[in-house]
């Protein structure tokens, strides 16, 4: 099976469309890696994500704003013969990014960024009540650096 690198941005950028949360790797201040699924938005280089205002994400992100965001999508089980354990792998598409989380306070900004967050996940008009906006900690991860890889491609299918 091959892993090819993609490399175009528009791929790039439909694989992460596709995808319907991403995981957040971050490290505490003691050192240990934590990981967590996140909903997010996607928008010219910057993820956007959301979290309340206290918790061990609010800690972590204080003490140290570089985290990891990975998507994948895909997952369908192939392989090249039945019989030979080592021959199967998962067909998937991934997008590995790599920033620094910075908080977005503006209220406006904040309601602005709400808005293009919840059009990801539906058609409805939502509002907001300003104790919400108040609490919530909205994310903005500007993508430093991206990596993106195609797994589980028999070689005719790789390009």
């Amino acid at each position: 099976m091959k892993t090819i690198t993609i490399t175009d941005q528009n791929e790039i950028e439909e694989i992460i469309r596709k995808c319907t949360y991403c995981s957040v790797a971050m490290v505490d201040p003691e050192g240990d890696p934590y990981v967590v699924p996140m909903n997010f938005a996607y928008k010219d280089g910057v993820v956007y994500m959301h979290s309340g205002p206290e918790g061990r994400k609010a800690k972590i992100i204080a003490h140290n704003p570089t985290v990891c965001i990975s998507f994948c999508e895909g997952h369908e089980l192939v392989y090249q013969s039945e019989q030979i354990a080592c021959s199967y792998s998962m067909k998937s598409r991934s997008v590995m990014c790599v920033g620094k989380v910075q908080l977005i306070e503006d209220m406006e900004e904040k309601r602005s960024v709400l808005d293009f967050f919840m059009k990801q996940y539906t058609n409805n008009t939502c509002g907001y009540a300003k104790p919400s906006l108040l609490n919530v900690k909205v994310w903005a991860v500007k993508v430093e650096k991206m990596s993106c890889r195609s797994f589980g491609l028999r070689p005719s299918e790789a390009r």
